[in-house]
Formats: structure tokens, C-alpha cells, sequence
């Protein structure tokens, strides 16, 4: 079994302070996010739970660097991601960020193996590395005898563990999971929700996850619930109590 050898970046400390984010549509202004201040410390693991279409993964993609807010800062370690230029984004997503999706963005012509292995090239890793933190990251998520089937080879349930190993490929410091569990059944979704945690409490990592499922949130021991754009009042709430 890996253990902390494989990740040495710990996690970063997230704080957001009076963030919006606006669409402009032909019918009007969209608020997707409005006004949101909130903080969370490094190494901790935080569900978010909340209807669809209640500014979940807008969040994300602004932590992620994906998007950019309409106002308000970002602070990931003290860095304004509102202040970096594309350049420092594009690093921040490669290096310090890593994904999980709700779809397991896999690539399906080719093994779990490389697409484990293709983020790491496309950050110059070199190719004994990769190989070996590939076969180490597949451990991990209980999947070592399964590295050279495709995508279409493996269940819904080991294809999301195979996303959660790609988010891991170059070490982040900080995992987004944007409903992970959407496309899973109830006991994958639980397994999936409890490997996630388990970034933050035995591996340092800090693990932001949303979903609008309240069973799959409760192995998180911090959970928040947002509506309409916002974070509502007395949001913290210990896991198994959403």
C-alpha cells in the first residue's frame, strides 16, 4: 500500500472573501454566486451540499482557476488567484489543483494506466516516475490488478477511482470533486464520498466536494449548503447531521 512518500504536498488553506460571479444572457443578468465569504482551513475535508443549479460548481471553478469571479478575491495560501494572469492560472491548475468529475473524464482509448500517467507528462515528469507513481496511485485507490483495461473494461464505480487517481497525478495540494458520486449507486457513491475524506484526514490533502445527495455528504466531517448563490446562515454542521 503507498503511504505519505507519495504525496509531499500538503494541503492550502482556501479563503474567499465578497466572490460573485455574473452571466450575462440575453434575458438578463444570471447571478451564479453572490456575495460569498468563506474559509476553509488546510488539510480539511469539506462537502458542499445544495441543489443543482445553486452556484456549486461555479465555486469550484473559481477555486480551480477555471473561471474568473465578476468580483471579490481568492486566496489559495495567501495567493490572489484574481490577481494571476493565464499563465499562473494554467500552473495552479496543472500543479496545485486536481479534478474529480461527476462524468470521470477518462480517456477511453487508452489504458487506466495512461490516463493516469498523461498529466504527468504534460507536466515534464519523468517517465520512470510516472510509471511508478501511476502503478503507486492505482494502489491506492484499490485498483492495482486493473491498469491495463480501458475505460469501457471497468465498472462505473472503478472508472471513478481511477478519476480520483488521475486528480492525484502530480501531487496537488488541493481536490475538487464536482458530484462524483452523480453517476454512481449508492454503495459506490459512499465508497467514492469515504476514499475522498480519507485525502484529507490521512493524506493532508484539502478536499472540497459538492453534491446535492445528503446521504453521500455525510461521511464528511464539515458540511456546508448553499442555495440560490449563497452559503446559508449557521452552514457548519458535523458530518451525519446535513
Amino acid at each position: 500500500m503507498p503511504n505519505d512518500t507519495l504525496f509531499k504536498n500538503k494541503g492550502l488553506g482556501v479563503s474567499v472573501r465578497g466572490l460573485s460571479k455574473q452571466y450575462k444572457m440575453a434575458a438578463g443578468d444570471v447571478h451564479a454566486l453572490r456575495e460569498s465569504t468563506w474559509d476553509v482551513a488546510k488539510g480539511s475535508a469539506v462537502a458542499i451540499m445544495g441543489p443543482s443549479g445553486c452556484g456549486k460548481t461555479t465555486l469550484l471553478n473559481l477555486l480551480g482557476g477555471v473561471d474568473r469571479p465578476s468580483s471579490g478575491t481568492i486566496l489559495i495560501d495567501g495567493q490572489d488567484l484574481t490577481a494571476m494572469n493565464e499563465r499562473a492560472l494554467e500552473t495552479h491548475r496543472l500543479r496545485r489543483v486536481g479534478f474529480v468529475f461527476q462524468f470521470f473524464n477518462l480517456i477511453p482509448s487508452i489504458t487506466a494506466f495512461e490516463n493516469i500517467e498523461l498529466p504527468m507528462v504534460m507536466a515534464g515528469t519523468p517517465d520512470d516516475q510516472c510509471r511508478r507513481r501511476s502503478r503507486d496511485l492505482l494502489g491506492l485507490v484499490g485498483l492495482e490488478e486493473k491498469g491495463q483495461k480501458r475505460p469501457e473494461e471497468l465498472s462505473g464505480g472503478e472508472q471513478q477511482r481511477v478519476g480520483v487517481a488521475l486528480a492525484l497525478a502530480n501531487d496537488p495540494a488541493l481536490i475538487l470533486a464536482d458530484e462524483p458520486t452523480g453517476n454512481l449507486d449508492s454503495v459506490n457513491a459512499s465508497a467514492i464520498a469515504t476514499l475522498l475524506k480519507s485525502l484529507a484526514t490521512d493524506h493532508g490533502k484539502t478536499v472540497i466536494m459538492v453534491s446535492h445527495d445528503a446521504k453521500t455528504v455525510e461521511v464528511f466531517p464539515t458540511v456546508y449548503s448553499m442555495r440560490d448563490g449563497e452559503f446559508l446562515p449557521s452552514e457548519t454542521r458535523p458530518a451525519g447531521r446535513v
